[in-house]
């Protein structure tokens, strides 16, 4: 069975987003239009973060590589999406889909990671606010960085390798826009039973704990804020944590309404469309809440501009 194991499929064929053939050039220049936003956006919030010293705190350190994740995160799907949609070939071949899967499993558990680490910075920033510099120092930031990144990848890599001991027959028609494991395991003619295990038992670790972190972390923030004596610091530590809340509400909600709500099958449209709103929208929209409601952001944006300003006189 394992001489099967990658001779039998050398490739796959991805169906792509359940859209007409007539509307392909309008979806293609709106995704296109979506993707250069995702990536100028965010690598301009690292520009700021990186550039300017008032920035330099862990919140925004962890955004830094939140923003590089969510570049990351869109590029292992939308680039391979607008060529198929571009050239009409929905080839991929299987070591592509394999990378292809991996890195969208990697980057996914990564920003989970992220957004729990931020959640704890803004725990420790409004409930301990006294302890906050002596504990969230550049080495406890960088710590929590690295076990996010060795972490994700240990989760995609234990997925990638039970993949690579499955054997596929002659179907290799995948009803989706990108390598999704669920629906690569559905086109296995091997037993899958070892990699449902791990995706219920390890997949739904890195999603559910780190989603449970958050909100232990933000109950004991409610708690001290209602707490607050003044409306002022009700409205300041609200104004320090909408932004972080608006990107999990959107992540999480799109998440949990594909892998946790019942559905028909994985390959349905519902399933391509939630995978459309995390892979696409989110990262999209991720600058545009942290700009938009916070006016650190807002004030490193001016003084970049002015700077820019004085420098082209």
């Amino acid at each position: 069975m394992k001489g099967e194991n990658q001779s039998s499929v050398s490739e796959f064929l991805l169906l792509g987003l359940p859209i007409w053939p007539e509307q392909q050039a309008v979806f293609f220049a709106m995704f296109l239009g979506m993707y250069l936003t995702t990536v100028l956006g965010n690598l301009l919030i690292i520009l700021l973060i990186r550039l300017d010293s008032c920035l330099h705190t862990p919140m925004y350190f962890f955004l830094s590589h939140l923003a590089l994740t969510d570049i990351s995160f869109s590029s292992v799907t939308v680039p391979k999406m607008l060529i198929s949609m571009q050239t009409q070939d929905q080839s991929i071949p299987y070591a592509g889909c394999v990378a292809q899967m991996y890195f969208f499993i990697f980057f996914t558990v990564l920003d989970n990671f992220l957004l729990t680490s931020m959640a704890y910075d803004r725990y420790m920033a409004i409930c301990h606010p006294l302890r906050y510099t002596t504990i969230m120092k550049e080495e406890l930031c960088t710590f929590l960085v690295a076990v996010s990144w060795v972490l994700s990848c240990t989760n995609a890599l234990s997925h990638t390798l039970l993949l690579a001991q499955l054997s596929f027959c002659a179907d290799n028609t995948i009803p989706h826009f990108f390598c999704d494991l669920a629906a690569l395991l559905k086109l296995s003619c091997s037993d899958i039973s070892l990699n449902e295990l791990v995706i219920f038992t390890v997949g739904l670790a890195v999603i559910t704990l780190p989603l449970i972190c958050i909100l232990i972390s933000y109950g004991h923030i409610g708690v001290t804020v209602l707490k607050a004596p003044s409306s002022k610091g009700i409205f300041k530590a609200l104004s320090t944590c909408g932004s972080h809340l608006s990107v999990v509400s959107l992540y999480y909600g799109t998440i949990i309404g594909l892998y946790f709500l019942p559905s028909s099958s994985a390959s349905s449209d519902k399933d391509i469309i939630a995978s459309v709103m995390y892979t696409v929208v989110t990262p999209l929209l991720n600058p545009f809440i942290y700009s938009l409601r916070n006016r650190d952001i807002k004030g490193a944006l001016k003084r970049l501009f002015n700077r820019a300003t004085v420098l082209s006189q």
